[in-house]
């Protein structure tokens, strides 16, 4: 792709005393480079110079470092100038650059270019915004992974199983006499049935990836007085949440964002819940309510009595919800702590938030959760590429569906399937941008910094 002007933004400005970075890719960088240096500049090469005003006055000492295209970052002529990191100083600098040709670029119109010059695909460019607001280690090693490309592969695996089996529908649909004999080639059968398999599996990494990348939220529900925020506090290391033994102390949604070993949790403490006494109560169960609603995850406080009741009223408000039961105050029956599990109920954990026995399962417990499983090999996602391969996987189940009645003869078309897998082809391909639309390119580069 060519674009025509040039663009220029501070990509980074951390204040006096630090380096700042301004950052100019078009056509005109060799020409700005020229001028600010005095001289054509050589690739690659940090050139330390004076960076002056039109008149010859003095902005700062400073590096220029050019990039000729196509090996950039945005694939064209880029010029980089690194100066003192006073934002003064650099906004100077930048009113220099866009005197000399460029114009201030708009957030994340240097990835988008990057984008569109083939030099990132779209989920790639969207792994770094990931990786600038990443919030805990573990989202950091993600969006590393998925900006080198770990996503877009997995991307490319199924589009490859995709194209398979869309040519061989094809072929019956080119073929009507032989159709059924086609549609009902064991291979095909067998490649629809692994296709399926495999985006239910990046499916479900694309979930954690959203998870690691925003962290996951916890709510803690139950009964006034089970010790929800004596558990807060216990998890946090720290008293953040008043605790006394006057049932409904907490009447507001209390939020604390928990690194737990490089992962990131959103934790929210809430009102007791029961029937309502005054208006003020009324209102901290309605927020309650609220809480377990968005929540990823719902941390049942209760106890070994009363906990069967307590998941019914918990399941009664939010009965898709992911529970994970707590049974405190352990320390009240002498009972040790323990991770209790069996196939008709939920994982409970027995532990005592008072005196800290079994809250190392908790957060053990609550670290997988978060993390998926090993962070090592997970990748950073977004809510869209879910919806995406959510779109994928239905449209592959419509065609496996035809496909297979079909084949036995039972009514199925392959002009259907043809047709499902076509949308979701059209899926895949939004994820890493290959058809795109220019409103889904600026939703997603508006987000980003204007240096990015």
């Amino acid at each position: 792709m060519h674009v025509a002007d040039t663009i220029a933004a501070v990509a980074t400005a951390p204040g006096a005393g630090g380096v700042g970075i301004v950052r100019v890719s078009g056509t005109q960088a060799g020409a700005i480079a020229r001028a600010l240096l005095g001289r054509a500049p050589r690739a690659r090469h940090a050139h330390y110079t004076a960076l002056r005003e039109a008149d010859g006055a003095l902005l700062d000492q400073g590096l220029l470092l050019w990039f000729p295209a196509p090996h950039s970052y945005t694939g064209e002529d880029v010029l980089e100038l690194h100066a003192h990191g006073s934002p003064i100083l650099l906004d100077l600098l930048l009113r220099r650059v866009c005197a000399l040709g460029a114009r201030p670029a708009r957030a994340g119109e240097f990835s988008e270019r990057a984008y569109l010059n083939g030099k990132l695909d779209l989920a790639q460019a969207e792994a770094i915004a990931d990786l600038i607001a990443a919030g805990s280690e573990a989202a950091v090693h993600a969006a590393q992974r998925a900006l080198a490309g770990v996503f877009s592969a997995r991307v490319n695996e199924l589009q490859a199983l995709l194209t398979g089996a869309r040519v061989q529908i094809e072929a019956a649909l080119d073929f009507p006499d032989e159709e059924l004999e086609l549609l009902a080639d064991p291979a095909l059968l067998a490649a629809l049935a692994e296709l399926r398999v495999q985006v239910a599996a990046v499916l479900a990494e694309a979930r954690r990836g959203v998870r690691l990348a925003r962290g996951m939220s916890v709510v803690l529900v139950g009964r006034p007085n089970t010790g929800k925020s004596s558990l807060l506090n216990a998890l946090a290391g720290e008293d953040r949440a008043i605790v006394t033994a006057v049932p409904g102390t907490t009447r507001d949604v209390l939020r604390l964002e928990l690194q737990l070993d490089g992962v990131s949790l959103d934790l929210a403490d809430t009102a007791g819940l029961r029937a309502a006494r005054d208006a003020i109560e009324r209102e901290g169960t309605r927020r309650a309510l609220a809480a377990l609603a968005d929540a990823d995850l719902a941390l049942l406080v209760s106890d070994a009595e009363h906990w069967i009741d307590d998941l019914a009223a918990v399941r009664a408000h939010a009965p898709d919800m992911a529970v994970l039961v707590v049974l405190n105050k352990i320390d009240l029956l002498g009972q040790p702590a323990a991770r209790i599990e069996d196939a008709a109920s939920p994982l409970r954990i027995a532990l005592s938030a008072r005196s800290g026995a079994g809250v190392d399962l908790l957060r053990a417990e609550l670290r997988r959760r978060a993390s998926g499983g090993d962070t090592d090999t997970a990748y950073s996602a977004r809510t869209r590429h879910v919806l995406a391969l959510q779109r994928a996987a239905a449209e592959i189940e419509a065609a496996s569906f035809e496909v297979q009645h079909a084949a036995a003869r039972q009514g199925g078309l392959a002009e259907l399937a043809a047709e499902a897998l076509r949308r979701a082809q059209q899926a895949f391909d939004e994820l890493t941008g290959t058809h795109s639309s220019e409103d889904l390119l600026d939703a997603i580069f508006s987000s980003f910094c204007i240096g990015k």
